[in-house]
């Protein structure tokens, strides 16, 4: 490695380390590199232009923008709500009902969406009043709401997983039926630990009095929320899965059959248009940084970066197992200080090579890498995740750090899983094989 790269990859480091935003970070780190290494500013104009050309032209990245519009639909028109109440009315009388009704209102919810941020902002306006009003610990409501907010990192659509897919070149629908026994199986041990943790803790998750538990009765309005939302995803997942359409494709009719939905749930064309402006404020940054990024790969692609590491990792004989323990601890960590994408991006293009030099399957890494980089979403001390909650609930007295001890046994089921995934590859690879 020469200075050339190096100054590239200290530019980077400076930049985050002063909290400068991570575009403009890799913007400028990939700049400073590529000016160094191709030996002038014209040749790296160049190449920046073809980079960002080929970006913008990318039709995979239509994906994006589109489910997030549709999450941002639903959650505005009160589908989300509509959810909640639905799952809460078929579990009277199980110890922690509204937060295991979190639980699986999220897990619809995320069926419909792949965008956690949709999911924690709608929650905590729909689930974190009941759960206060039926005296929840702050603690235990809130984390239970921003651990729950990450199924839809998860479950398919999962813009995580879109984004990866993009990275490696892999087939976006055969990552979403990857997801989905992984997410299916988070989302009970999500509502396992809440029963669990109602019965041994009563004060914090009370048990409902049967007048409450009468009370929750569905309307006709929520009973056609809840169904609008799962026509849509049998429509969106079931045509991608069964080759109807492309998962490009498949967002578009997802979209089209959100504004629907949204329009029968009374929505008018302002709320419709706010929702959009909340979605582009959601999937500019985004798309930004995945420009940015694949100019920064340019970086590490010229310099042989991702090579380098491999033939360093090897000459340390971690084998397979450790290389994976290494990759693990690196993700979990810099969870800690960036946002999950800006991981993804900063080092997928250098892992995916090392995953696939040592024979480790490609849909078995993608979910422990997805695995491992969400778990980030809840970590102190950016938890993107935890902020969405603080800053969406309606309660100015809860405080970040009662959220994110209430997310602590969330993250570490998630890290349990991923486990699983690596040591019982069948939980991923079975339905994928059935494509």
């Amino acid at each position: 490695m020469d200075w050339q790269l190096w100054g590239g990859l200290l530019t980077l480091v400076l930049f985050v380390l002063l909290g400068v935003p991570v575009v403009f970070a890799f913007a400028m780190a990939g700049a400073v590199g590529l000016v160094s290494a191709l030996g002038g500013v014209q040749p790296t104009v160049d190449l920046l232009q073809q980079t960002a050309l080929h970006g913008i032209k990318e039709y995979n990245f239509v994906v994006i923008p589109c489910f997030t519009v549709m999450g941002m639909l639903i959650a505005y028109c009160g589908a989300a709500g509509d959810l909640f109440a639905l799952v809460n009315r078929f579990l009277r009388g199980v110890p922690g009902r509204l937060a295991v009704a979190t639980v699986g209102g999220n897990a619809i919810f995320a069926a419909v969406t792949g965008v956690g941020v949709a999911a924690a902002a709608a929650f905590s306006h729909v689930a974190y009043p009941e759960m206060r009003r039926a005296s929840y610990s702050k603690s235990f409501a809130t984390g239970c709401i921003a651990g729950s907010c990450v199924l839809g990192l998860l479950i398919p659509p999962s813009l995580f997983m879109i984004v990866w897919a993009i990275l490696t070149e892999q087939s976006v629908g055969k990552l979403f039926a990857a997801g989905v026994m992984p997410g299916v199986l988070l989302a009970v041990l999500y509502a396992v630990y809440c029963v669990v943790y109602a019965k041994l803790f009563p004060k914090a998750a009370p048990e409902d009095p049967p007048a409450a538990s009468q009370a929750a009765q569905l309307t006709r309005a929520q009973l056609g929320g809840s169904l609008g939302v799962g026509a849509l995803i049998a429509v969106t997942l079931g045509g991608i899965w069964f080759g109807y359409f492309t998962p490009t494709e498949g967002s578009a009719v997802g979209l089209a059959g959100a504004v629907v939905l949204a329009l029968a749930k009374g929505m008018r064309a302002r709320g419709i248009f706010d929702a959009f402006v909340s979605a582009g404020r959601t999937v500019t940054p985004i798309m930004l940084v995945l420009l940015t990024a694949l100019i920064y790969s340019k970086l590490l692609a010229l310099n042989g970066i991702p090579q380098m590491v491999q033939d360093w990792l090897q000459g340390m004989g971690l084998g397979t197992v450790g290389m994976m323990l290494f990759m693990c601890a690196v993700w979990f960590v810099l969870g800690c200080i960036i946002d999950s994408i800006s991981i993804m991006l900063l080092t997928v293009p250098i892992f995916w090579p090392l995953a696939q030099s040592a024979g480790i399957d490609p849909v078995v890494f993608a979910l422990v890498g997805i695995l491992v980089i969400e778990a980030g979403v809840l970590t102190p001390p950016f938890g993107i995740g935890v902020l969405v909650v603080k800053a969406a609930v309606p309660d100015s007295s809860v405080r970040v750090n009662e959220i994110f001890v209430g997310t602590m046994p969330y993250w570490f089921l998630i890290l349990f899983l991923a486990w699983l995934v690596y040591v019982w590859p069948p939980l991923v690879t079975w339905l994928p094989g059935l494509m």
